[in-house]
């Protein structure tokens, strides 16, 4: 199971363990965070995403 980067709650994953969320990449950086809907919508543009992290 993976964790929210911003708030460390469990995501839930599909078949073949693909996560039910977003990941977003620091610009300039291989790392992938992944982020519940939760904080989506508490954060709604990628700059305040990445802000949090």
């Amino acid at each position: 199971m993976a964790k929210c980067s911003i708030c460390g709650s469990k995501i839930a994953e599909l078949i073949l363990e693909k996560i039910k969320g977003t990941v977003v990449r620091k610009p300039g950086s291989s790392k992938q965070y992944p982020v519940c809907f939760e904080c989506q919508k508490k954060f709604p543009t990628k700059e305040e995403l990445l802000q949090k992290l």
